[in-house]
């Protein structure tokens, strides 16, 4: 009985290679074929970027002087946020669109540092814009979100979109003491910051000092520049990400398509010599049964 169970496996170990050889090559054409397709998607992604990102940086520059104003208005101010008060706001500039290397993450992880410093001694509500940052953040920080919004990122971002924001942020009931604009700056087309920018309620500015130095400021002038002011930055922190977002997907489609050229000439290097090894194979089975006959 053993020598017939042994001999059976000698038998079919050849099949059983032969098989495996066939199913490996049927295997790395598929996965070849697979990678050169997601090659063709990459670069032509890269190309798409490329023109949306001189789109978004051409129109970065006049959107600057909308939060350089504002800001110049909130530093002659010179208004200081108490980061000890217990009603803070946060937030949170990102998109709907992903594959754009760490843009939506490092904002993500910047904020969740600030949060878990202040764990337990304050009380923070997010106002978060995009859906990639509202995926991350809701894991944690469910019970903090105060407003999100979607739909954003698809195209390019305009005024209004900012005005929409700005106006939800005044109209929720939720008074905040301390409140910040997570967004990324745009540097370079390979580089980029996480930047944090101080947001201030109608009743932290009209306790200025120098609020005085201005002519003509009552009460209902103070409120509408306030809300001006409010839009205005969002509406640079979306410029500012919305270049950034693209110049980091341009990036990052081209790195994945050198890492695609480098796998492709893997894989067909595999695939040749897996080849040629059937083929051996193949050919000294022929010639040994040949000689056996």
């Amino acid at each position: 009985m053993e020598a017939i169970m042994s001999r059976s496996v000698v038998l079919f170990t050849p099949q059983l290679t032969q098989v495996r050889g066939m199913a490996t090559l049927k295997d790395i054409r598929l996965r070849l074929k697979s990678v050169t397709n997601i090659q063709k998607i990459t670069k032509s992604m890269k190309m798409v970027s490329a023109a949306k990102y001189a789109r978004a940086e051409r129109e970065l520059r006049p959107a600057r002087s909308y939060g350089a104003g504002a800001k110049a208005f909130f530093e002659s101010t010179e208004l200081e946020q108490d980061k000890t008060q217990p009603n803070q706001m946060m937030v949170v500039m990102s998109s709907d669109r992903g594959l754009c290397g760490g843009v939506h993450s490092g904002i993500c992880r910047e904020l969740r540092n600030k949060m878990n410093e202040n764990k337990g001694s304050v009380e923070t509500k997010l106002v978060v814009v995009g859906d990639k940052a509202r995926g991350i953040l809701q894991r944690t920080f469910r019970e903090n979100f105060l407003l999100s919004f979607n739909e954003y990122g698809r195209k390019p971002p305009v005024f209004a979109d900012a005005a929409l924001v700005a106006n939800a942020i005044l109209d929720v009931d939720y008074k905040f003491d301390v409140a910040s604009l997570y967004y990324n700056t745009f540097r370079t087309v390979v580089s980029y910051r996480v930047t944090e920018l101080p947001l201030f309620s109608q009743e932290h500015l009209a306790k200025a000092e120098k609020i005085t130095t201005y002519d003509s400021i009552d009460e209902d002038v103070l409120r509408c520049y306030n809300e001006y002011a409010l839009a205005s930055l969002i509406y640079f922190a979306m410029k500012e990400g919305a270049c950034s977002e693209q110049s980091s997907r341009m990036t990052a489609m081209d790195a994945a398509s050198k890492n695609a050229g480098e796998m492709i000439e893997k894989l067909q290097m595999t695939y040749n010599r897996t080849r040629q090894a059937v083929i051996t194979r193949e050919l000294i089975e022929i010639i040994s049964g040949a000689a056996a006959l």
